[in-house]
C-alpha cells in the first residue's frame, strides 16, 4: 500500500506540474503588463494560445524528416520526465531515487539536443543559426548549472536530488556564503537556458537577434504547442529545483495527507513569488548583445567555483 501511495502522489505532482506550467508563464506575463501599467491578457492566456494551436493543422517541409517530426514528441516527453524526478511537495519520492543530478542534466541536454537537431534539419537559415546560437549558449551553462550541483553535493555528500533535499531540510535556516554564490549562478544559468533577458528575449521576432525562436519557426500546429508547452514546463522544473536547492522549507518528509496538502499552497506561493521576481528583473534589464553572453555565463560559472571554493574551505 505503501508502494501505491507513493506511486499516486508522484503521479498526482508531475500532473500538477504540467497542468500549471503554463499558468507560470501567464503569470510571469501579467507581472510584465502591470510593471508596464497595462492590463495584461490574462492568466488564462497561454491556455487560450495552446489550444489554438492543438487545433491549426501541422504543416511540414518537404524534406522534413522523422527527426524533424519526433522532436517535439521528445522535447516534451524529457521536460515531462523532469518533473517525476524534482520532488516538489514530498521528499521521498518513488522514481526520484533511480535519478541524481546528473541524470537530470541528461534529460535537459536530451531535449535540447533534439530540439537543435530539428532546427537543422529542414536545412533553413535562421534554423541553423538558432541551432548554433543555442548550443553555444548551452555549452557555457553547463558547467555552471554542474558547479551549483557539486557544491549542494559538497554540503550533502551525495549527488541524489532527495537526499540533498531531505539533509537541507534538517538543517535549520542560516545564511551560507556558498549557497549565496551558488543561488546567483544558478539564476543566471536559468535566465540562459530558458531563453530569458538579458540573454535572450522570449517574445521576440527579429530574425538576427532571437536565438530559441529561431529553432522553432519551422514548426506550426501541434508540434509548436508541444514545444511552446514544454519550453513553460522547462522553466517550472528549473523554479522547482531552485525552490529544492535554495528555500526547500514547506516540502514534507512524512507521508501524511494533512502535511501533503499543506505543502501544495506552500510551494504555489514560492512559484508566485519567483515568477514576480523574474518578472520585475526582466524589466529593469535590458538584452545583451550575443557576444556579450558568454561573459555573463562565463561569470556565473566563476561565482559557482567560489561557492564551491568557500565550501571546501569550510569543510577543511
Amino acid at each position: 500500500m505503501n508502494l501505491l501511495f507513493s506511486i499516486g502522489i508522484q503521479c498526482v505532482q508531475s500532473i500538477l506540474l504540467i497542468a500549471i506550467a503554463p499558468l507560470l508563464i501567464g503569470w510571469i506575463a501579467q507581472n510584465h503588463a502591470w510593471l508596464s501599467n497595462k492590463t495584461g491578457a490574462g492568466l488564462a492566456q497561454p491556455y487560450r494560445n495552446l489550444h489554438k494551436l492543438f487545433l491549426k493543422e501541422t504543416v511540414l517541409a518537404k524534406n522534413a524528416s522523422v527527426l524533424f517530426r519526433s522532436a517535439p514528441y521528445i522535447y516534451f516527453a524529457a521536460m515531462c520526465s523532469i518533473t517525476l524526478i524534482i520532488p516538489v511537495f514530498w521528499s521521498h519520492l518513488v522514481f526520484s531515487d533511480i535519478a541524481d543530478v546528473v541524470a537530470l542534466l541528461g534529460l535537459f541536454a536530451l531535449a535540447r539536443i533534439f530540439l537543435a537537431l530539428a532546427a537543422m534539419d529542414v536545412g533553413t537559415a535562421f534554423g541553423s543559426m538558432g541551432a548554433r546560437r543555442g548550443m553555444l549558449i548551452s555549452f557555457l551553462a553547463e558547467p555552471a548549472f554542474l558547479m551549483v550541483f557539486f557544491n549542494l553535493a559538497l554540503m550533502n555528500h551525495s549527488t541524489s536530488l532527495t537526499q540533498i533535499v531531505t539533509t537541507l531540510l534538517a538543517h535549520p535556516f542560516a545564511i551560507n556564503p556558498s549557497l549565496a554564490f551558488a543561488a546567483i549562478a544558478f539564476f543566471m544559468v536559468l535566465l540562459a537556458e530558458n531563453a530569458r533577458i538579458p540573454v535572450d528575449n522570449p517574445t521576440t521576432h527579429l530574425e538576427l537577434t532571437m536565438i530559441h525562436e529561431a529553432m522553432v519557426l519551422e514548426y506550426s500546429g501541434r508540434h509548436l504547442a508541444l514545444i511552446e508547452w514544454g519550453n513553460h514546463l522547462k522553466l517550472l522544473n528549473y523554479f522547482a529545483i531552485a525552490i529544492d536547492l535554495f528555500c526547500p522549507w514547506g516540502i514534507t518528509n512524512t507521508p501524511q495527507m494533512t502535511a501533503l496538502i499543506s505543502a501544495i499552497p506552500i510551494f504555489i506561493f514560492k512559484l508566485l513569488v519567483l515568477g514576480s521576481s523574474l518578472s520585475l528583473f526582466e524589466a529593469l534589464t535590458a538584452k545583451v548583445r550575443l557576444f556579450r553572453a558568454p561573459e555573463f555565463l562565463t561569470s556565473a560559472f566563476i561565482l559557482a567555483i567560489l561557492g564551491v571554493l568557500i565550501q571546501l574551505l569550510v569543510m577543511g
